[in-house]
């Protein structure tokens, strides 16, 4: 059985990462200062997160997770934050990336490093 530790540091990166994204958005072009510092602040704390999860973790597999889970939660953000409209053929797509991740880490073998 795989740790559990790594994959909770990932959905910590992932947090920091849409976080990070929210603020930017709200940053105005880093004319706002305390949106701009979380922003920063936000990606800096994921990236390091990131370099911690893919010393036991296949980069592919760390990528795959991140950038699919970290698009459906940055649409949702923009849904309920900023009244962004998720149309049909959006939660479709969104499903898909879901469904693609997925499959990715679930039929991958583990990796050792």
């Amino acid at each position: 059985m795989r740790s559990f530790l790594p994959y909770l540091l990932l959905l910590c990166a992932i947090l920091c990462e849409v976080i990070a994204t929210s603020f930017l958005k709200a940053s105005d072009q880093f004319t706002r200062l305390i949106p701009s510092c979380l922003t920063i602040i936000g990606y800096a704390a994921a990236f390091y997160l990131l370099s911690v999860i893919v010393r036991t973790i296949p980069v592919g597999i760390v990528y795959a997770i991140w950038s699919g889970m970290g698009i459906v939660l940055i649409s949702l953000v923009g849904w309920f934050v900023y009244g962004q409209i998720l149309n049909l053929p959006t939660i479709a797509g969104l499903g898909l990336i879901v469904a693609g991740v997925s499959v990715v880490n679930l039929c991958s073998s583990p990796v050792v490093h």
